[in-house]
């Protein structure tokens, strides 16, 4: 039994599974909360999760419930649950002072919030950050190097308590207090992976995806900068760099996505059969109603929605080529 503070993490799907195993590796104890109970028992009785992260076998002092009331005297509780779902899951959380880590990437439909505003909403007590950055859940439960942004609304007193306890050799958190940069970039990134995945799917080539990437990273500055983001957080992990790893590769499941819509799958299909979610097709009519509202110039993003809506591929890819040329750095270019 190690004497380290126990962990929690909110959030068995690949991602939540791969940070409790990543928080057992120094030998802490990890509380890991499953909505399904076969999961539960999986993790328990053989130390793997066959749903969603089959590639990995876990460590034992992960132990798995369906229970949130086990993490409520928790200090440090990771929360990992699908965007659209984490202010009802907090909301039943019970109310005790502690750290809250969001890592879910998104904005809530509806209500138009980021993820912070939805976990202060829900726990008023608690201390909100945001953990963000380019992350492939499979990597990190395998030990391998990752680096990410940990956003923390407390400023470096948070920091100071919640760096040792998220940091490991492999696992490399950086500093920053702009809660809203770590987030916008994250969201953000998930709907121009899907952008990416439509041209490859339609064989558009390398020439255009690193282009659809450098203007879908200057609509992720406009946005940010209209909502108070730092730029040079989103040149960092939580911005450029999670943009340059999901718009890059299957593992990413934006990019699956798109990739799937870019080769002539229906969207509807594609989310009714999907056990994982893509949390970029909830964020992209939502991040589309917000530059409607603030006046901020995104096509691409305008683009995704409208494929995600039904629309041909092909013929909103040669809708966005035929817009007319300006200078690269203009406003709105």
């Amino acid at each position: 039994m190690s004497d380290l503070p126990t962990i929690g993490v909110i959030g068995a799907g690949a991602w939540g599974t791969a940070l409790a195993q990543m928080l057992a590796s120094d030998g802490r104890n990890v509380i890991l909360w499953a909505f399904e109970a076969e999961v539960v028992e999986a993790i328990n009785s053989q130390h793997n999760n066959p749903l969603y992260l089959p590639s990995a076998t876990l460590s034992p002092n992960i132990r798995a419930t369906g229970d949130l009331a086990e993490l409520a005297k928790l200090d440090t509780v990771l929360v990992v649950t699908p965007a659209q779902l984490l202010g009802r899951i907090l909301g039943e959380l019970p109310a005790s002072p502690r750290d809250l880590v969001l890592c879910s990437k998104g904005i809530e439909a509806g209500t138009k919030r980021l993820m912070n505003d939805v976990a202060r909403a829900a726990c008023p007590d608690s201390g909100i950050a945001v953990l963000s950055g380019p992350t492939f859940a499979h990597e990190v439960a395998g030990g391998l190097p990752t680096a990410v942004t940990l956003a923390c609304g407390g400023g470096r007193e948070q920091w100071e308590r919640l760096s040792p306890a998220i940091a490991r050799p492999a696992f490399r958190p950086y500093y920053t207090d702009d809660v809203t940069g770590a987030e916008i970039g994250g969201s953000i990134k998930n709907v121009l992976a899907i952008a990416c995945g439509v041209v490859d799917g339609l064989e558009l080539g390398q020439n255009a995806r690193a282009a659809l990437i450098a203007r879908g990273y200057a609509e992720m500055l406009r946005f940010g900068e209209n909502l108070g983001a730092r730029t040079e957080t989103l040149a960092g992990l939580c911005g450029l760099g999670d943009l340059v790893l999901t718009c890059s590769s299957t593992s990413s499941r934006n990019f699956s996505l798109g990739k799937a819509l870019g080769e002539g799958q229906s969207a509807a299909d594609l989310m009714a059969d999907r056990r994982t979610v893509a949390e970029g097709a909830h964020t992209a009519p939502v991040l589309a109603e917000l530059a409607e509202d603030r006046g901020i110039t995104m096509p691409i993003t305008i683009a995704v929605n409208a494929i995600l809506g039904g629309e041909n591929p092909r013929d909103t890819v040669a809708a966005l080529l035929a817009r007319p040329l300006r200078a690269e750095q203009e406003p709105g270019a």
